[in-house]
């Protein structure tokens, strides 16, 4: 069996074996704010996410059974990095970046994505954390998806980051590079001037 045969299954299975089932209703959002972390692959978007959810006002997933607990892995309304091929690629997918026409917003859409989200939530809580890579190309959708959302976008230098994710793509490292500008190109273009989002370096 191939190595990346074996990671599909091992990461269906695991989906299955610690996945929830939806909450019945959507919650109730009152008083509650979204914070989306994104940034490429080794970027230290995990990082970031361990270090918010330290905070007692925040809830983010943990223990999910899903790579690195990411939310893009808890749900099933848009796709995930990994059906555009990944690190160091998805990006380069035009149907990779979600905006705010995406015929996926809708209202029936809304309410199932709060509902398979707030299943791994402390909703006591009044931070709601979710970090995903792609979510570095998908902030207009999400700001449509999710009422009173924020972004902090990380940001970590285009050769470690082209290093790091060597062993994950076939793509040379010039593309990596590529990968990186374009991913960032985008995301700087969709947040334009916003006062919704902070950008950090990881650095």
């Amino acid at each position: 069996m191939s190595g990346r045969l074996k990671k599909i299954l091992s990461r269906k299975f695991n989906r299955m074996r610690y996945g929830r089932e939806p909450l019945i209703e959507a919650p109730d959002l009152s008083g509650k704010q979204f914070l989306f972390i994104g940034g490429l692959h080794r970027s230290g978007t995990s990082i970031l996410h361990r270090l918010f959810c330290e905070h007692p006002v925040a809830s983010g997933f943990h223990r999910t059974g899903v790579a690195e607990d990411e939310g893009q892995h808890l749900q099933t309304i848009f796709k995930t990095a990994h059906e555009f091929q990944g690190a160091g690629e998805f990006a380069f997918h035009p149907d990779a970046h979600l905006i705010e026409s995406s015929p996926l917003i809708q209202p029936a859409n809304k309410e199932l994505l709060l509902r398979q989200w707030g299943a791994y939530y402390d909703l006591n809580k009044t931070l709601l954390l979710e970090k995903s890579p792609p979510n570095l190309i998908r902030s207009r959708f999400l700001r449509e998806m999710v009422p009173a959302a924020k972004f902090v976008f990380i940001v970590r230098h285009p050769v470690a980051v082209s290093l790091a994710t060597e062993k994950w793509t076939q793509n040379t490292i010039e593309e990596r590079l590529l990968h990186w500008h374009t991913a960032y190109s985008i995301m700087l273009e969709d947040i334009d001037s916003r006062n919704d989002c902070i950008i950090i370096r990881y650095e």
